[in-house]
């Protein structure tokens, strides 16, 4: 093979080495997880001092999971990832960081039950619409 060429490879391997270094020191990674049960939160604390306390019945697999599988957490080697191996379920550090429970299913799941929702107040409003004709209508300028 030509010099030139292992000059170039060698060169675009470095250039590649450097920018996922530096993408890897940016990304929130786990230090640590565990499953506090006296909380019933999942804890993860990242690299960055943050500490994520996560219910797990919001958490993609993990609803309806026990104590003890809860607590078998385990954190992938270079910590960008969280895994239980009895329960098959593995969520992102970023993505939890983020607030993205799961994938973008559960997750339209989770908003559409968060917004089926009701409470007195929510009634209480709605019946005072209703003595008003309902909702506003939209008025347009002309």
């Amino acid at each position: 093979m030509a010099d030139w060429v292992i000059r170039e490879v060698t060169r675009a391997y470095g250039r590649a080495t450097k920018a996922g270094e530096a993408r890897l020191a940016a990304t929130p990674r786990a230090s640590k997880a565990y499953y506090d049960s006296r909380k019933g939160r999942l804890v993860v604390e990242l690299n960055n001092g943050v500490i994520l306390m996560l219910p797990p019945k919001l958490l993609q697999g993990l609803q309806g999971a026990t104590a003890a599988e809860l607590a078998a957490v385990t954190i992938t080697p270079l910590g960008m990832g969280l895994h239980w191996e009895a329960l098959d379920a593995d969520l992102g550090v970023a993505e939890l960081a983020a607030g993205i429970f799961g994938s973008k299913a559960w997750m339209s799941t989770l908003g559409r039950l968060a917004g089926s929702r009701t409470s007195e107040r929510k009634a209480a409003t709605s019946r005072e619409n209703g003595k008003r004709g309902g909702r506003p209508r939209v008025r347009t300028m002309s």
